[in-house]
Formats: structure tokens, sequence, C-alpha cells
């Protein structure tokens, strides 16, 4: 097993609810906007077919990886920052054939107000990267208004990501989507401080221009790490590209590096899709690198 979940081994067959964890005086919450079915198969293509046997849990009952979409809130006194905006309001059926079963969602603004926020809190919307299932509610509107529902925030692309832009339609993200975010998009760079505690580190494999969020506090770091991992069980097999990586070697040499980093004291993962264990931390067990889940 390559989860140690196994306290609860549901958790790996369901989406998360909201979590909250705090660092020092940053309070950070997995908002959910709902769920999408990756086929285990098709999704990490090159995993072995006898693997799922052994990795059974982390499969529902279609055999597929039960993956959540979101945002992460991250809250310093009365500021606001958002990594990642969800699906927005959608719900497709299963696609006999693709590696997407179905996808619901469109909870993120209700998530939102259970924690006493509203898009209009929020100063800035920082983005992992640019497909269509963490820009949705950047660009389309919000149910009974003409604009979307962070349109009072600025958006904040790795500058790698917003200069390859015409890349991302082959992955579902158009034109259109691309021109309703233009206007409020600030491009930053490596290393850059974007809310308190908060810095950039540009990632690139997933898409040229990935990025994770590093946020630091009371003595902890959480590495908001987007795509660069989709699954717990890529824990234990960085090499495993997924479907649509840019550049697989480029991501594989990420999740070596990101799985190494999260194995340090202090130091917890965030991994939006990670079904319900979002939070978790690295530790080697007998049969290598594994998943630990993170509550408090």
């Amino acid at each position: 097993m390559s989860t140690a979940a196994s306290h609860d081994p549901e958790r790996l067959r369901r989406p998360s609810g909201p979590r909250s964890l705090t660092l020092g005086e940053t309070k950070v919450s997995f908002v959910p906007d709902g769920s999408v079915q990756l086929t285990a198969r098709g999704w990490l293509p090159d995993a072995p077919d006898e693997v799922w046997t052994t990795h059974a849990d982390h499969l529902d009952a279609d055999g597929c990886f039960a993956a959540g979409v979101g945002g992460l809130l991250v809250e310093r006194g009365d500021r606001a920052l958002l990594i990642d905006a969800g699906f927005g309001p959608t719900a497709f059926p299963v696609e006999p054939g693709t590696p997407v079963g179905e996808i619901r969602t469109g909870g993120l603004v209700e998530g939102l107000a259970a924690l006493g926020r509203t898009p209009d809190q929020v100063e800035a919307v920082a983005f992992t990267h640019l497909h269509v299932d963490h820009v949705g509610w950047a660009w389309q509107p919000a149910p009974g208004s003409d604009r979307p529902a962070f349109d009072q925030a600025a958006y904040l692309v790795a500058e790698p990501e917003w200069k390859q832009r015409d890349l991302l339609a082959a992955h579902g993200t158009s034109p259109e989507m691309v021109a309703a975010l233009a206007p409020r998009v600030r491009t930053v760079a490596d290393g850059e401080e974007v809310f308190p505690g908060v810095r950039v580190r540009l990632v690139p494999g997933h898409t040229p221009g990935h990025a994770a969020y590093v946020i630091s506090g009371g003595g902890r770091r959480l590495i908001a790490f987007g795509d660069a991992l989709h699954s717990p069980v890529q824990v234990g097999h960085p090499e495993w590209r997924a479907y649509p990586d840019h550049d697989g070697a480029q991501a594989a040499e990420h999740r070596r590096q990101l799985v190494a980093e999260l194995q340090q004291p202090d130091t917890i993962g965030f991994g939006i899709h990670f079904a319900d264990v979002v939070f978790g931390r690295v530790r080697v067990g007998p049969g290598g690198p594994v998943w630990q889940p993170v509550d408090a």
C-alpha cells in the first residue's frame, strides 16, 4: 500500500471535503469545487496493468482515482489569497475511451462562504497552471452574474506559463478562456513572494510554466504542488507520467525532487487532486516513499 491511510481506507476512494491547517499566523484551507474521475490506466499510462491489483485501494468502483477539484485558500489576518480556482459550474458524464470519467463541480464559492469569505475578499488568485480545472471560476461568469467570481482579484501566473499560453488549447483551455483571464493577469517569477509567507517555485513539466507555491509559517512549510503529482500512488513511482504532461521527462524529474523534499522535517504537501488526503507528508516505508495524511 503506497499511502498510510489504513485507519480509514475509504479516504483514498472519495474526494475531499473542506480541510484546514494552521501554519503559525497563516491558515490554509482546501475549498472543494467538486470531483472528477481519472481512469487509472488512462491517466497513468506508464504504470503496468498488474499495479492496479496491488493498489486497488486507490481506485473507486469504476477503476478510477476519485480526484478532488478546487482551490487552496490562504488566510493571514484580514487578507486572503486563493491558489487555483476549480473547474466552475460543470457536469460532464463519462466519455468512454477517454482518461477522464464523470465530472461534477461548482461548489467553490459556497465553500468559500462556509469559511467566512466572499470572492471579493480574495485579493489575488495564484495559479499553479492554466488547465481548465484550475481556472474555471476565474474566467466564466458566476451564477446570476455576467462577471467572473473573482472579478476584483489579480490573477498571478508564472511568466513562462503565460508566455507559452498558445499551447493551452491542446488541453482544453481555449483562446476565449485565455482572453477572459488576460485583463487581470500579472506574471510572477521564480522565488517571488506573492503574499506574506508565500513564494513561487517553478516546477515545469506538466505544463511549460507550471508553478508550486511554498507557504511558510509557525516553523512549518507547506508546498502546494498543483499537478506535479495527481495521486498518492505517484509518490512511490515518480517515474510514472500523467497523461496530460507536456514534458514527461521533465515532469518526472520534478516529481523525484518533490518527493525527496517532502521527506524533510516540518514539510507538508498539498495535493489538490489527492482524494480525501489532500494534506500530507512523505515518509519512507519498507517499500519506499509513502504519502501520510496530515490533519492538523
